[in-house]
């Protein structure tokens, strides 16, 4: 027996609960499936729970402009949810005068992206935000922040059941077909049974797994897919008060924004994430990658005591470029589809994809109608 619904999105993340959460609110019937026990077990809950102002990407890239305008979005929602969450900002080291002319290719490229709100900090004004930083010059992010990531998903998926949707966990996509004006999916369950599920709409926010699924479903215009890779990041966990005021930040690096110093909503600091490109998931820390992550900081932090790092988590993030490549866009495929069946594709939603994700939400909802 096949089930019917209107709109089905494939992963439980952040990305797809805002998407799920935002049809849902504009009278979609909406079921979530998730193949694990419950939300953001990947990507969404293993990463630095930072709130990006749109400094770093492409001038009218899809990063740019769903990080800004989702942003402001997050702060309010955060407000009107009470989601624990913290403006308090960042700043942007340029380690020695070599790097300051890269320091202000950033300024520059925040300002292309409306990011007007930037301050530069010589040596001496670097000082005084951050008297343990040590730099040439520095650039004060007042609107950068932390949230708490889960809490965020939490009430997102509570939006969702409010307004009639559901989350169907522990239930994997299989594959997929157009079929006349609908898309088919098969879904495993937990005891392994394989079931049908109908929808018109379908949106494909599987994270890791985007691509994989994209290939899938037969007739979905899988030649224009791009091939997701693994970046793995580690984090390294401070044992002792943080000597920082705000998030501090070095210059970005290839495949990632440097080894960074946040604290969580409890004030703990902690340092990452690094870059590694892996082959499969692999979620373990590596406790000799701390030599290494005490060299990079203390370019930016001459005091740090290495005997205080102790092995945090890692995350994965699907990237759309290659090792050595310019960092890749965010990528919304679609609608696709015969007829009336309209399928999406959501690929590449790293960082900055917790900021933008109730701005991709309203962008993916657009699209479809």
């Amino acid at each position: 027996m096949t089930e019917t619904t209107d709109a089905i999105v494939i992963g439980a993340g952040v990305i797809g609960l805002a998407v799920a959460r935002e049809l849902a609110m504009h009278g979609r019937q909406v079921t979530v499936i998730e193949r694990n026990e419950t939300i953001g077990q990947e990507t969404s809950s293993r990463n630095s729970e930072v709130i990006h102002a749109g400094i770093y990407y492409p001038r009218n890239s899809l990063k740019a402009r769903l990080c800004v305008a989702g942003k402001e979005r997050l702060y309010a929602y955060c407000r009107e949810k009470d989601i624990p969450h913290e403006r308090c900002g960042k700043v942007i080291v340029a380690v020695g005068e070599a790097e300051v002319p890269a320091l202000r290719d950033l300024h520059e490229r925040a300002r292309a992206n409306s990011v007007d709100d930037l301050e530069w900090l010589d040596r001496a004004a670097l000082g005084e935000r951050e008297p343990a930083v040590s730099g040439a010059a520095g650039l004060w992010s007042p609107s950068s922040g932390i949230i708490d990531s889960h809490a965020f998903m939490l009430a997102l998926q509570g939006d969702l059941e409010h307004h009639g949707g559901a989350v169907a966990f522990v239930s994997e996509f299989r594959g997929g077909s157009f079929e006349g004006d609908s898309i088919r999916l098969r879904v495993a369950s937990g005891g392994g049974q394989v079931n049908e599920i109908e929808a018109r709409t379908v949106v494909n926010a599987a994270g890791l797994q985007a691509s994989r699924v994209a290939h899938t479903l037969a007739g979905g215009g899988a030649a224009r897919i791009p091939e997701t890779r693994y970046a793995k990041g580690s984090y390294f966990l401070y044992d002792g008060p943080s000597p920082f005021n705000h998030l501090v930040y070095p210059l970005p690096v290839a495949g990632g924004l440097g080894i960074h110093a946040t604290h969580d909503m409890a004030g703990s600091l902690r340092f990452g994430p690094d870059v590694e490109w892996i082959d499969s998931l692999d979620y373990a820390v590596d406790g000799s990658r701390a030599a290494r992550f005490a060299d990079a900081v203390r370019t930016w932090w001459p005091e740090l005591d290495a005997a205080r790092l102790t092995p945090g988590y890692a995350g994965v993030r699907p990237k759309l470029s290659a090792p050595g490549d310019p960092p890749a866009d965010f990528a919304i495929i679609g609608p696709v589809g015969p007829g009336s069946a309209e399928l999406v594709h959501l690929l590449g939603f790293e960082s900055p994809g917790l900021t933008a994700a109730l701005a991709t939400a309203e962008e993916v909802r657009k699209r479809l109608e």
